[in-house]
């Protein structure tokens, strides 16, 4: 080949590796179906929402921020040294951008998130949305998260520790008399109101499905929609379970207890009359419970298939 073809070639080449530059180290999918690339891994993470902040540190990352909800809401676990960035709806985007991340976890269930990702991308500031309903939800981010921190060991772990125990208390629940033909009443109870929610839109409604009880409210609307004592009473559901939101958790039990509870009525349900009418823990119903899920399975197992 001459020098001036040599040349040309090269020329040819450069111009190439220009028009297509190296691809990025590493990349996940995100809840969207998004592809996020990163040329290294981040350092410098900020998380949009509290629980999925916690699900990054327990795959070895580090947050430069996160929402209040991770940092001083009831039940809240410890994000390090993370910079408060207000509510997760509402983020200080002033503050998030001066912490310079490499790395922003959003979450698709939350309608503010969109617009903050477009502005992120504007800057070139890799983002992900994401969405955890389960544990099932839970494993496949911690797997993904743990592939940018090159911490599948903390993976490997949480298969041992969450993954298969829960596997193994299903697998029981299904082999046991009356899976799937129990009912369950699932309310959540505010300082202002108390209502029924459905399977798919708390953290309980997926453990107590997959545990075997059939929720009332998934076929029966009027539940949601206005919730009576006599609605309840019509429904006598073998179980009932509550579980408390808001920050003044008393005023959420005063109110659960004058909606229903101090009705003389109440007292004649199968659920309460047996004994199958419980609060649940907050923080492994109402919160993410992420390294805990196995927890909140292990006490429904109790509730449900305990000896009496």
């Amino acid at each position: 080949m001459s020098a001036r073809l040599r040349a040309m070639a090269c020329l040819m080449l450069l111009g190439l590796l220009l028009a297509h530059p190296a691809e990025a180290e590493m990349s996940i999918v995100d809840a969207l179906g998004r592809e996020v690339a990163f040329a290294e891994a981040p350092q410098r993470a900020v998380a949009l929402l509290g629980s999925y902040g916690e699900i990054w540190l327990e795959a070895g990352g580090a947050l430069a921020g996160t929402t209040e909800d991770a940092v001083d809401a009831p039940g809240a676990r410890a994000q390090g040294g993370a910079a408060n960035l207000g509510s997760h709806s509402e983020p200080n985007l002033e503050r998030l951008f001066s912490l310079e991340p490499d790395f922003v976890i959003l979450s698709a269930d939350t309608a503010a998130h969109p617009a903050i990702g477009a502005m992120l991308e504007s800057a070139g500031i890799p983002c992900g949305y994401f969405s955890v309903l389960d544990w099932r939800d839970y494993m496949d981010l911690l797997g993904a998260f743990t592939a940018l921190t090159g911490r599948e060991d903390l993976y490997r772990e949480k298969v041992e520790t969450v993954q298969r125990p829960i596997e193994a208390m299903i697998a029981a629940a299904q082999a046991s008399d009356g899976y799937g033909e129990r009912t369950v009443l699932l309310l959540r109870a505010y300082a202002t109101s108390v209502r029924a929610k459905d399977s798919g839109s708390t953290v309980a409604g997926p453990i107590l499905r997959d545990m075997g009880l059939v929720n009332l409210a998934d076929s029966d609307s009027s539940l949601l929609e206005n919730l009576t004592l006599e609605a309840v009473l019509a429904a006598d559901p073998d179980y009932i379970f509550a579980v408390t939101m808001g920050a003044d958790v008393e005023a959420a039990e005063r109110m659960l207890a004058q909606t229903l509870l101090d009705n003389p009525a109440w007292s004649t349900l199968t659920a309460v009359r047996e004994g199958r009418f419980a609060v649940l823990d907050r923080e492994l119903f109402h919160y993410r419970p992420n390294g805990r899920w196995a927890e909140a399975y292990a006490l429904v197992q109790e509730l449900l298939y305990a000896p009496r």
